[in-house]
């Protein structure tokens, strides 16, 4: 018979026992130090690690469950329809920073989609099945469904982007999440218009139901009170969205000289509709978006002047206060995390 420290068949995973052997130490020894578990001094685990590398081991995932209680998994989910999440590049920065994070505190991201409505029954049976330890969620919307899931199964969660407060007195407990100075970024956006001598400033904001978009709005009032309501039109944060809501404003506000658009991609939708319309930008009507996504603000004609946040850093972040709050003893965390903006200048404003 061979001998498993020395001579495991090419074909035949190595067991813990296998590992235990060549470490010179009990199954149960070996089984806490390679499932994460305490109580074993440092010359074994060092022993055992050792044996582990050197058969080259894969830990035993539901084993290692049982010892930590952790699954390893983090959801991520995203309240938006799937052709945005794959044609937004706001997305992919954000996710992008997600799983590098993630991969650094050996965890795994588990990507929920919710469509529709009837997506939320789907995610409702995930999370009560106990899959992950926590949830990362983000683009939710006012009369999102998701924030009562989660709390009714207590998942430890963290929100991209500010959520909704409850009502006062409401006995709903907060939850952290990562955003930017939306409303801060926006004031700076106008301010630069307003410093270049325009007069009659528009605003292309986001849709109402997220709360990026409302902050955004509040910083152009906080600028321009006394803006008209017809100076603001509302858009989706799709190019096309960006596209209808600059051809409103052409046609009920003529004379307007700025515009300051909610986010890159409606942006880049309003100064294709400007180019056909032979409006000059920025001699005409200058323009200043906000996200900075470079693949859309540098291939805008002309390049986009925008408001930077760094996105793929707030993903990394969320996933910081997640861990943080997963492996706190004291059940304390930090409720919000606000990143800075700057103002990115290119040749449209």
């Amino acid at each position: 018979m061979p001998d498993p420290t020395t001579d495991p068949h090419p074909d035949v995973r190595p067991t813990l026992e296998a590992v235990a052997a060549r470490a010179g130490v009990s199954r149960a020894t070996a089984s806490r130090v390679v499932n994460g578990g305490a109580g074993v001094r440092q010359p074994l685990v060092d022993q055992v690690r050792r044996a582990v590398d050197e058969l080259g081991y894969i830990p035993n995932h539901a084993a290692r469950t049982l010892v930590t209680r952790r699954n390893g998994a983090v959801a991520v989910i995203i309240d938006e329809p799937e052709f945005r999440i794959f044609s937004d590049p706001f997305f992919s920065r954000q996710i992008r920073g997600i799983s590098r994070e993630l991969n650094a505190h050996d965890a795994q991201l588990v990507l929920l989609l919710v469509e529709g409505s009837g997506d939320f029954d789907r995610v409702t049976r995930y999370l009560a099945g106990g899959h992950v330890d926590g949830v990362l969620a983000f683009s939710l919307h006012t009369d999102d469904e998701l924030p009562a899931i989660i709390r009714r199964f207590r998942v430890p969660t963290v929100y991209g982007g500010r959520p909704e407060r409850p009502v006062a007195g409401a006995d709903t407990p907060q939850v952290p999440y990562v955003d930017c100075d939306n409303r801060g970024g926006a004031r700076e956006a106008v301010r630069h218009l307003v410093s270049l001598g325009r007069r009659r400033i528009a605003h292309i904001a986001g849709p109402r139901d997220q709360t990026s978009a409302l902050d955004r709005i509040d910083g152009y009032r906080d600028v321009l009170p006394d803006a008209g309501p017809e100076l603001v039109v509302e858009g989706d944060f799709t190019a096309e969205g960006g596209v209808r809501a600059m051809g409103t404003l052409l046609d009920t506000c003529p004379d307007l000289d700025a515009v300051f658009v909610s986010n890159d991609l409606m942006a880049s939708g309003a100064l294709r509709v400007l180019r056909e319309r032979g409006i000059r930008v920025p001699r005409d009507v200058a323009v200043v978006g906000f996200d900075d996504m470079t693949s859309v603000a540098e291939a805008a004609v002309p390049p986009l002047t925008t408001v930077r946040q760094d996105v793929e850093d707030m993903g990394r972040l969320m996933v910081r206060v997640l861990m943080e709050r997963l492996n706190s003893d004291t059940g304390t965390w930090p409720e919000s995390v606000i990143t800075p903006t700057e103002l990115v200048r290119r040749a449209s404003a």
